[in-house]
């Protein structure tokens, strides 16, 4: 297994660990129907879920180096797969806005980041584990792929919801139940670059061109 890729599934699976116990925690007092994922950056604990947050992003670019290494991905899925992760670490950094107070600046970059960061993972995983571009390996990119498509999916139906709200005269996030919405789609994104991670790891890195070695001169039978 690739150094990168195992670094990279380990910060990513330690992230993800702490965000679902912050969200155990956290039944009692936060509805995880309605309240989003970015609400455990509020508050005393925020600096928890900001660590989480940026280990999920410093992960997402360990396995963007191993599959880049391998040449598992692209100029495209590369860009995409960093989006990502820069996504990630704004998130981290800048709460969202606390409607206790009211709207803020930081609050208006959480929201970008969010977007760019759910937008851009799943355009990655369809686009480095495309299968039938690696044949040798296809039951892999078929799960990371599949996984993309799904992501894909989730993406497309808050699309319709938000559109079915501008048709309707509601507000958006009343539509859908917005927290269980959006856990859906971290867990199946989450997922998907796991399975990039892992096909990554399974792969040698591709090193440059060996040495053609010179011809052996036979000496004529005498």
């Amino acid at each position: 297994m690739q150094q990168a890729a195992r670094w990279g599934l380990g910060a990513v699976g330690a992230g993800a660990a702490v965000i679902a116990a912050l969200d155990l925690a956290s039944l009692d007092r936060m509805n995880p129907l309605r309240r989003t994922i970015s609400e455990h950056g509020l508050g005393e604990q925020g600096w928890v879920f900001g660590v989480a947050v940026a280990l999920l992003a410093a992960g997402s670019v360990a396995i963007g180096v191993a599959l880049a290494r391998t040449r598992l991905a692209g100029v495209f899925g590369t860009v995409a797969l960093m989006a990502w992760s820069a996504g990630l670490f704004v998130v981290a950094y800048f709460p969202k806005h606390d409607w206790s107070v009211g709207p803020s600046v930081d609050g208006h970059i959480h929201r970008v980041g969010s977007l760019v960061a759910f937008l851009s993972l799943p355009l990655a995983a369809v686009v480095i584990a495309r299968p039938w571009r690696h044949a040798e390996r296809r039951r892999d990119a078929l799960v990371a792929f599949g996984l993309g498509v799904c992501s894909v999916l989730w993406v497309a139906g808050i699309g319709a919801m938000v559109l079915v709200g501008a048709e309707s005269g509601l507000p958006w996030y009343r539509v859908m139940p917005l927290g269980l919405v959006e856990r859906g789609l971290a867990v199946t994104e989450v997922a998907a670059l796991v399975a990039l991670g892992v096909f990554a790891a399974r792969r040698q890195p591709v090193a440059g061109r060996q040495p053609v070695p010179a011809a052996v001169a036979v000496e004529p039978e005498r």
